[in-house]
């Protein structure tokens, strides 16, 4: 059983900055952030954070919102009126708990075509300068919203992406082979992504921790999940049966 989370994306001053800025903005907003899997929660180390979310905002406030059947579209509608109340909803809560808008917003976007005007459109949305305690930090939004969050060194790192009830991805971003290791054991998440957004191998084991589910699938783990075990007992003895009434 698989219940999605508030996966943590570790970018250390390190990394691919290149690479590590497409594939947080592709773990977030891609399928309209409506993916169990979806980095939304996204470190960045003190050194690089200012450059880091500058430009991340930048290419978020580019993204192309609109009609999902458009291939040129990257940003298509909620799944329903009620799920964007909800997203929309903890947009307004994450600025009055103090984050800071740099990209999209609560309200639809002003710049649709007429016929899609009534459409669960969300544009792309950056929170900035967000504490972990934060309710957009901690509760699963399940849509186009990327919470922004300084780390001073690994340890931090670790802590934060760790102070969470959830625990299904993760993501490191890193040359430091040594660094990898410590982190991927010290995660608490059933799937560790290092340099890469989100490639898994259909063979290879896919589930979470903690409030993000129990068991796995894929691999030979599927046949567990997609078999109906049946227990049948055939006595070939006489073995005792209780007597009762008589």
């Amino acid at each position: 059983m698989e219940l999605g989370g508030k996966s943590p994306v570790l970018i250390f001053e390190d990394a691919d900055i290149e690479r590590a800025l497409d594939a947080a903005l592709f773990t977030i907003f891609s399928i309209n952030g409506e993916r169990c899997t979806a980095g939304s929660r996204i470190f960045i180390q003190q050194s690089i954070y200012p450059e880091f979310v500058k430009r991340f905002a930048e290419r978020a406030n580019r993204l192309r919102v609109g009609d999902p059947t458009d291939p040129n579209t990257q940003v298509g509608a909620l799944i329903s009126q009620q799920h964007w109340e909800k997203v929309s909803g903890y947009i307004r809560l994450g600025i009055e708990e103090g984050g800071t808008l740099l990209a999209g917003g609560a309200d639809k976007p002003s710049d649709l075509p007429a016929h899609l005007k009534a459409g669960n459109f969300l544009r792309p949305t950056v929170l900035a300068d967000v504490d972990n305690r934060m309710r957009v930090a901690q509760e699963e939004i399940f849509g186009p919203v990327a919470c922004l969050l300084p780390f001073k060194d690994e340890a931090e790192g670790l802590r934060l992406a760790n102070d969470v009830e959830y625990g299904l991805a993760s993501y490191i971003w890193t040359q430091d082979v040594s660094k990898v290791l410590r982190l991927a054991r010290g995660i608490e998440a059933g799937m560790v992504f290092v340099n890469t957004q989100n490639v898994r191998d259909l063979r290879q084991p896919f589930g979470g921790v903690k409030a993000s589910g129990t068991g796995r699938e894929g691999g030979e783990y599927s046949f567990e999940v997609f078999a109906e075990m049946k227990n049948v007992c055939i006595s070939m003895g006489d073995h005792p049966i209780p007597k009762w009434g008589v």
